[in-house]
């Protein structure tokens, strides 16, 4: 599915806030209301919008453990792992890349015992050869706010 300028504005707005109304994102993107509705029904239909999510603040609750885990995989079972993996809350962000793993997760949990927990559901999933764990000591730059 190829997606047009619209299509993209509209997402990066939504990315940045999604809750924004129909109504704003249509004046922001200077076009109709019925359009985002449609354009908005369209992109979740194609599986370009998968779905919505609350980013919690640090101030949330306890501070948090995150970790960048590095999945391997069997040939051929890397839609049912990603599928399964989407289900975890805790995940943050999942890229597949090249090199010694297929995938890069970065999983934020509560605690370390959550997460010694979620890596061992991970590495336990059919189709997972090998996971490597680096714990996040300190972020020195973010730009995703």
């Amino acid at each position: 599915m190829a997606l047009d300028t619209i299509d993209r504005d509209l997402i990066t707005l939504l990315q940045a806030n999604a809750r924004e109304s129909t109504a704003n994102l249509a004046r922001k993107l200077g076009i109709a209301r019925t359009t985002v509705v449609a354009r908005l029904a369209k992109l979740e239909r194609d599986g370009a919008i998968v779905g919505y999510t609350a980013r919690l603040g640090s101030s949330a609750g306890a501070p948090a453990v995150q970790a960048h885990v590095g999945i391997r995989l069997q040939p051929k079972s890397g839609r049912d792992v990603v599928r399964r993996l989407q289900k975890l809350p805790e995940l943050q962000w999942l890229s597949s890349v090249s090199g010694e793993f297929d995938y890069i997760a970065i999983l934020k949990a509560e605690s370390t015992v959550r997460l010694d927990e979620l890596l061992d559901q991970i590495g336990e999933l059919d189709g997972v050869i090998k996971t490597h764990t680096s714990v996040v000591l300190a972020v020195r730059v973010d730009r995703n706010g």
